[in-house]
């Protein structure tokens, strides 16, 4: 199916004609814990002037960064289209198609968008951050709180950046990477910053989760409240993605076991709050998102907040723009075999025309409110688990290994591929690819690895394949960025 661009084109119109870097109107003042919708443009010093208003500023920011260009669904859908898991039906490009087949350029609408959004969420870190750091009008616990929520979210959309426009942290940490921006900007202008390197944004990344697990609550006080707003395990479980990122085995053990015993039960308990497995996968994507499972989670709880047909992730596997690759990690056994029993396998489904659809996300059909998951526990314990075979723990990865598949399939035991570390590295490799399929970790996690991105077929024709040496590898600094940048290296 061909999608009409015009709502699309208008939402990334509408991001472009605010720079990212320049002025940003701070949201509305709800004190609705889960509203989002900025209701009018205010003053820096009216925003912060009462918690109540204070709250709205903190809600709005979780708000930017739900954007549909960004976790909202098109920045995960984008890290699966440029990946191998999935075929692409047509050759729109306002579906992405020139993601999926590695031809977008620096003026692309979505390479400008995801920079575009990801920057303004910085921006709005940043204004809340600097707003909070004397203020008196929230209680100090409540001031740390909310500021260690601005730099959990500063965090994951850096992240977010340099894992799309940079050279991976394996290949060369020293490259040029992008303007790292720490102060609020208001009040326009200020447009020109150096980029700093790889390394450098990855030290600020691990500087803010590490200041925001101090100061991040253990827990909130309703399920949704812990799904959806970072507390201290929050941070902790982004923080195993980042050191994974970084090739730093050593570190996603020491943060993993904060989180995830070495034995079971593999648990997280702290006061009240449990964060697990859940015991039947289709529990995770069958309409509950604030079970244990969900450790960071983006709630569409109206159609009205829901990102739209083109950006849902329901809608680009359902409706479908893309299906699976049948060269893809469908033909794995889990999926392909008739004597499979895992429950993995009740999240594809066939259409009317042979294609396979990924399944998991599908509450209501359109306006697809299905909620985002940005980080499961059972992503923590596959970090865990690769990490401990990197460091030649393989016992203990092998465990691991076991705790994810045998939520599926509970008799299942691993006789092949565990032996030696190098095959059990693949071996878990295999399963993040079979367990977080769809949730926007394939092209991360060839390029972590500085694997060459596999070339594929579907109906939009043939995608090449990317080599870590090509100019395409990741992508290019957004034309705009370029413009108004003049210290952006040409």
């Amino acid at each position: 199916m061909i999608f009409k661009s015009k709502n699309y084109k208008k939402s990334i119109q509408k991001t472009l004609i605010i720079a990212p870097f320049v002025a940003l109107l701070l949201a509305g003042c709800s004190d609705n814990a889960l509203d989002t919708v900025p209701e009018t443009s205010i003053s820096t010093e009216t925003a912060f002037s009462t918690p109540a208003k204070i709250l709205a500023q903190v809600n709005g920011l979780y708000g930017q960064f739900s954007n549909q260009a960004l976790y909202g669904g098109r920045f995960i859908i984008f890290n699966e289209q440029r990946g191998n898991e999935f075929s692409q039906n047509d050759g729109n490009n306002s579906t992405g198609a020139n993601v999926w087949n590695q031809s977008i350029t620096s003026s692309g609408d979505f390479v400008n968008s995801v920079w575009s959004v990801a920057y303004t969420a910085i921006n709005f870190s940043n204004i809340l951050i600097d707003n909070l750091a004397t203020s008196t009008v929230v209680t100090e616990d409540l001031r740390k709180n909310y500021i260690a929520e601005a730099k959990f979210i500063r965090a994951i959309s850096y992240l977010s950046l340099v894992q799309t426009y940079a050279k991976p942290y394996a290949q060369n940490s020293a490259a040029l990477a992008l303007p790292l921006r720490l102060k609020g900007n208001s009040s326009g202008g200020l447009n020109d910053l150096a980029f700093s390197s790889v390394a450098d944004i990855y030290t600020q990344i691990i500087k803010d989760l590490d200041e925001a697990e101090t100061d991040l609550p253990e827990s909130y006080s309703t399920g949704i409240l812990n799904a959806s707003r970072a507390h201290k395990a929050t941070a902790i479980a982004l923080k195993t993605r980042v050191y994974l990122s970084k090739a730093d085995y050593a570190k996603v053990v020491s943060e993993a076991s904060k989180l995830v015993p070495s034995a079971a039960p593999f648990q997280y308990v702290s006061g009240s709050l449990t964060h697990r497995l859940e015991p039947n996968v289709a529990t995770v994507f069958g309409g509950s998102y604030v079970g244990n499972e969900a450790v960071f989670s983006i709630p569409f709880t109206t159609a009205a907040e829901a990102p739209g047909l083109q950006s849902a992730l329901g809608g680009n596997y359902l409706t479908p723009v893309l299906y699976f690759n049948s060269a893809g990690i469908i033909a794995d056994n889990v999926f392909a075999s008739p004597t499979s029993t895992d429950a993995r396998k009740a999240l594809v489904i066939t259409n009317s025309t042979g294609q396979k659809l990924l399944n998991k996300f599908k509450k209501n059909g359109a306006p697809f409110t299905d909620y985002v998951p940005v980080i499961r526990y059972a992503e923590v314990i596959l970090n865990y688990a690769e990490a401990a075979a990197q460091n030649d723990n393989l016992p203990l990865a092998r465990t691991l290994l076991s705790a994810v598949r045998n939520r599926s399939d509970a008799t299942y035991i691993f006789t092949t591929g565990v032996t030696t570390k190098a095959e059990l590295i693949a071996t878990i490799l295999n399963e993040r690819r079979i367990e977080l399929v769809g949730e926007g970790f394939r092209t991360p996690d060839l390029l972590r690895r500085v694997q060459t991105l596999p070339g594929k077929t579907g109906n939009a024709g043939v995608a090449p394949e990317v080599l870590p040496t090509a100019s395409n590898y990741v992508w290019a600094i957004p034309s705009n960025e370029l413009a108004y940048n003049k210290l952006a290296p040409k």
